[in-house]
C-alpha cells in the first residue's frame, strides 16, 4: 500500500497558502470512544503541564460548569489552574448567536473571562460566513522541554454540556435541551482521536494560522463589535510562544489533517480560496472502497454528498454502505423539523436507488429502549482508510463552515482474516479494524468479533440483530430484549405542501454552499 493510493497529494490538496504538511508519518493514535471517556483523560494530560507549557484549543461551545468527572474539575477551573501554574492557555471559540436561540455566545464568553482571570485568553472568533460557523474541536497540549509527551486531541466533542456519557448510554447530568423523544439527559454517543508524534505539530500549526489571522475577530456588523468592547472583551490576539519542533515519531500511524475553510471576504490568510481537504480526502478514499464503508455521522445530508456514496455502489456490486445515525433531529418544532427530516430523506433516497439492498441505515437506543443521539463523525472504507473528526457527511461541513477531521493509514497489517478484504493488494489494517469493530461490538453487545471481520458476514449480524429488535419493539416487547441496539432507521417522504418551503430552506439555511462560484459551477470541491 502507498499512502498516495489513499491520503491526498500536495497538488490534491488545493491550498498553497498554507504550510501544513502533505501527512505525517510516525504517529501514535488512539480512539476515545465516548465523552467521559475523552473528558478523563484531558484532566489527567492537563494536569501533568508545568510553566511554560503551552494548551491550545478551538471549540463550537464551551461550558464553564461543565464538570469533567463526577467531582469536577469543571471545563473553567482545568483551564484556569493550568494558566495559574504558568501554562500558555490560549483559545478559540465560535462566537455563536445568542442563548436565546439555543446557542452559546454567553456560556463562551464566561468561560473566556474565567480563564482571562487567571492569566490565559479565549477570544470569541466569528471569522465565519454569514450563518456559518466555527466547528473545530481540538485541543493542543505542548512541552517544549518534553516533546514526547506532547498530545493532540480532534475529533467530534465539544468542551460543554450533554457530551460526558459512556458507554451505558444515560446521558450526561448536565444536559442541553434537545428534541423530547432523548428525554431530560440526552443519550450521547461520539468519539475523539488522541495523537501523538510529528502530526501534533500540524494540529498546532492548524490552531496558530487561525490565532494569528490577521482579520477582524467580529465581521458580522459593528453593533456587537461596539457591544463587546463596552464590555471590555478582548478583541485582539495577543501574542504565540514560538512553536517547537515536531515531537519525535513514536509509532505506525501516517496521519493526514484534513480541513474546511470557506471561501471568505475579507479571505483567510493561511486559505486565500478556501480549503475542502475534507471534502476532497472522503471523495478520494471513497472512490477507493471496494466493500465496505462505515459511518457515524450526525447528519448524513446532502445530494452531493450522497451521489459520492451512490455513485461508489453502482461502480462496485460488492460494495455495502453501512451508517449509524441518529433516530430523531436534535431539535422538535413545526418549523425547525421538516428541514432537518429533508435533508436525511434524501440523501438515503439517493443512495438507495443506487444499490437499496446494499445500503443499511440504523439509529441506537439504550437499553432502557431511550434514542441515543448520535454526534460522532467516523468514516471507515475497508479496514484500511478512516477519518475521525468534527465534520458531518454535508454540504455545511464540507464548504462553508471551519471544520477539522483526522485521517489515518496503519503500517500494521492486520492477520485476521479477510487478510485483504478490497482486494487491492492493500491488505487489511490494524487500527481502522480495531476502531469498527470496538463500536459494533457497544452497538451489537457482542463479546466477540468472528462473524464481524469479513464484511458480507458483518453486515448479515448487523443486520439480523437490528431486525430482531425492530420484531421485539413491535410485538410488544414480549419475552427477553434481544441483544444489541440498533433499529433500522425508518425515514419518511415529507408531503407536498412542506417540501415546498421545507427543500429550499434546508438547501439554503441549514446546508449552506461556502464554494467560491466557479466550484460551484463546475461541480467540484
Amino acid at each position: 500500500m502507498q499512502p498516495q493510493d489513499w491520503f491526498l497529494s500536495a497538488a490534491e490538496r488545493g491550498n498553497p497558502d498554507s504550510s501544513l504538511p502533505v501527512w505525517c508519518d510516525g504517529n501514535l493514535v488512539e480512539p476515545l470512544v465516548h465523552g467521559a471517556t475523552y473528558f478523563d483523560r484531558l484532566v489527567s494530560e492537563v494536569r501533568e503541564l508545568r510553566e511554560g507549557d503551552h494548551l491550545f484549543f478551538t471549540d463550537w461551545r464551551g461550558d464553564p460548569d461543565e464538570r469533567l468527572r463526577d467531582g469536577g474539575p469543571t471545563i473553567a477551573e482545568l483551564l484556569a489552574d493550568a494558566a495559574r501554574r504558568g501554562v500558555v492557555v490560549k483559545g478559540l471559540i465560535w462566537r455563536s448567536h445568542l442563548d436565546k436561540l439555543a446557542y452559546s455566545e454567553e456560556e463562551n464568553r464566561h468561560l473566556g473571562d474565567e480563564v482571562a482571570a487567571a492569566g490565559g485568553e479565549v477570544l470569541l472568533d466569528q471569522r465565519v460566513r454569514r450563518g456559518g460557523s466555527h466547528h473545530q474541536k481540538l485541543v493542543v497540549l505542548r512541552h517544549p522541554d518534553r516533546p514526547e509527551r506532547d498530545i493532540a486531541f480532534a475529533g467530534g466533542i465539544d468542551l460543554c454540556h450533554s457530551r460526558r456519557d459512556d458507554g451505558d448510554h444515560h446521558g450526561d447530568p448536565q444536559a442541553v435541551a434537545m428534541a423530547r423523544a432523548y428525554g431530560d439527559n440526552p443519550p450521547w454517543h461520539d468519539v475523539q482521536l488522541a495523537l501523538r508524534g510529528p502530526v501534533v505539530g500540524a494540529l498546532d500549526l492548524t490552531f496558530r494560522e487561525r490565532w494569528t489571522d490577521p482579520a477582524p475577530l467580529d465581521q458580522h456588523g459593528p453593533i456587537s463589535t461596539i457591544r463587546d468592547r463596552l464590555r471590555g472583551a478582548d478583541l485582539h490576539a495577543d501574542r504565540l510562544p514560538p512553536q517547537p519542533p515536531d515531537p519525535p515519531p513514536c509509532g505506525p500511524h501516517r496521519v493526514q489533517v484534513l480541513r474546511t475553510y470557506p471561501a471568505m471576504r475579507p479571505a483567510y490568510g493561511f486559505a486565500e480560496r478556501g480549503e475542502q481537504t475534507v471534502a476532497r480526502g472522503y471523495t478520494k478514499a471513497i472512490q477507493r472502497a471496494r466493500r465496505l464503508i462505515y459511518l457515524e455521522d450526525q447528519y448524513l445530508w446532502s445530494k452531493e454528498v450522497a451521489k459520492l456514496f451512490a455513485d461508489a455502489l453502482r461502480d462496485n456490486p460488492g460494495l455495502h454502505l453501512v451508517a449509524v445515525v441518529p433516530r430523531h433531529p436534535d431539535v422538535d418544532g413545526r418549523l425547525a423539523l421538516p428541514p432537518n427530516q429533508v435533508g436525511r430523506e434524501q440523501a438515503i433516497a439517493l443512495c438507495r436507488e443506487a444499490a437499496a439492498d446494499r445500503v443499511h441505515v440504523f439509529d441506537v437506543e439504550n437499553h432502557a429502549g431511550t434514542p441515543v443521539y448520535v454526534h460522532a463523525k467516523v468514516c471507515v472504507v475497508d479496514d484500511v482508510w478512516c477519518s475521525v473528526g468534527s465534520d458531518n457527511f454535508n454540504r455545511r461541513s464540507w464548504t462553508h463552515d471551519s471544520e477539522l477531521s483526522c485521517a489515518v493509514l496503519d503500517d500494521t497489517h492486520d492477520e485476521r482474516a479477510p487478510h485483504d478484504p478490497a482486494g487491492l493488494g492493500d491488505g487489511a489494517r490494524r487500527f481502522p479494524r480495531d476502531l469498527r469493530l470496538a463500536l459494533w461490538r457497544e452497538h451489537l453487545d457482542h463479546s466477540d468479533d468472528e462473524d464481524l471481520l469479513d464484511p458480507e458476514s458483518a453486515v448479515r449480524a448487523i443486520s439480523a440483530a437490528a431486525d430482531a429488535l425492530r420484531n421485539w419493539h413491535r410485538g410488544g416487547r414480549v419475552g427477553p430484549r434481544p441483544p444489541g441496539r440498533l433499529l433500522p432507521h425508518e425515514t419518511s417522504r415529507l408531503p407536498w405542501h412542506r417540501r415546498l418551503w421545507a427543500v429550499p430552506t434546508y438547501r439554503l439555511v441549514y446546508d449552506p454552499d461556502g464554494r467560491a462560484w466557479r466550484d460551484r459551477r463546475a461541480g467540484t470541491w
